[in-house]
């Protein structure tokens, strides 16, 4: 894949994960009592302050994560907020009959969401980000290294000093 195209899939990618969480949480962020209530019926203990810290992460963290800021650990705190909600938030093994498959559904959709963000935490990005901005506008996020010759003498024949590292060429 070009590094356009690479880049604009995992613009896009960035922007569906963020359309995942960021409605709800705005609605919770208006709300924060009522999300405390649906908490403390679940049996999360504190759910106030559980509650608050939800509505930051699940604000701020898409945000983050569209604009591609600490991707590392952006993706990781999505993924691990994620998943804590789906198997609080979503107990199928409590329902029976078609309860049960919808709450399933809901859960598995959600740790699906999770892996996507697991999958923003290892490969970044992309250059359409903060992160690409700060390292250069539209260059790729690594460079592919060169194999280094098999032998101990340089390309040219010439052997180098022993105890010097080799000169790098700007790039």
């Amino acid at each position: 894949m070009t590094g356009r195209a690479q880049n604009g899939v995992l613009l896009a990618s960035r922007l569906l994960m963020a359309a995942a969480l960021l409605p709800t949480g705005i609605a919770r962020a208006l709300n924060v009592s009522g999300f405390a209530l649906t908490l403390a019926s679940a049996g999360m203990p504190a759910p106030n302050a559980v509650a608050t810290a939800a509505v930051v992460v699940q604000v701020f963290g898409p945000l983050a994560v569209v604009l591609g800021v600490m991707p590392r650990i952006t993706g990781f705190a999505m993924a691990g907020f994620v998943a804590a909600m789906a198997g609080l938030l979503h107990p199928f093994w409590l329902y029976a009959g078609g309860s049960a498959v919808v709450e399933r559904s809901f859960l598995l959709a959600d740790l699906g969401l999770a892996g996507a963000f697991l999958m923003y935490a290892m490969t970044g990005p992309g250059a359409w980000s903060w992160q690409g901005l700060r390292r250069g506008g539209s260059a790729p996020a690594r460079a592919p290294a060169k194999a280094a010759p098999r032998s101990g003498a340089k390309a040219g024949g010439a052997k180098r000093a022993p105890g010097r590292a080799p000169a790098r060429a700007a790039a």
